[in-house]
């Protein structure tokens, strides 16, 4: 396959990468600033900021096996074991995304009650929900190409 018909989803794989990268530098101000403006929830500062950092880490890690998939594309390896472990990875990283924010959504809760903004609450749970489906969609094209290559692999054998 060409290269050109990859390089523009390599390049927003990138480009969707640099903003969580400068959210990581600001994650810790921006935490201290809730604190301060909610010292209710200040003692869970600490533990959102694990969280969050978990939560980044393992979607870079899904954004490089995403990356790793569309080279094996470009390669003409798609149909490989190797595609079939990148989207195990991803299905992974999206599970954890989605389990760290479920376990985050009591402090998202009740910094929306207290301030009253029910957007805070629907952020989260729509993070939770977009996880889910990227988990479900990545394990039934798992699932699917593992077969496709079971496939070929009796097809070779058999020739």
């Amino acid at each position: 396959m060409k290269r050109g018909t990859t390089l523009f989803l390599k390049v927003t794989i990138i480009v969707i990468g640099i903003p969580f990268i400068v959210l990581c530098f600001y994650l810790p101000w921006i935490l201290s600033d809730i604190a301060d403006y909610w010292p209710k929830v200040a003692f869970l500062q600490y533990p959102s900021l694990f969280a969050l950092y978990g939560a980044i880490a393992a979607y870079f890690i899904a954004l490089y096996q995403s990356f790793k998939l569309l080279t094996y594309i470009e390669k003409d390896t798609a149909f490989s074991i190797l595609s079939v472990n990148a989207l195990k990875n991803i299905k992974f990283c999206a599970v954890v995304i989605a389990i760290l924010f479920i376990l985050g959504m009591p402090m998202i809760f009740f910094m929306g009650e207290t301030d009253d903004a029910p957007g805070l609450i629907l952020m989260g749970l729509v993070v939770i929900f977009a996880s889910t489906v990227i988990a479900v969609f990545a394990a039934v094209l798992q699932g699917l190409l593992k077969n496709a290559v079971d496939i070929k692999s009796e097809n070779d054998l058999t020739v």
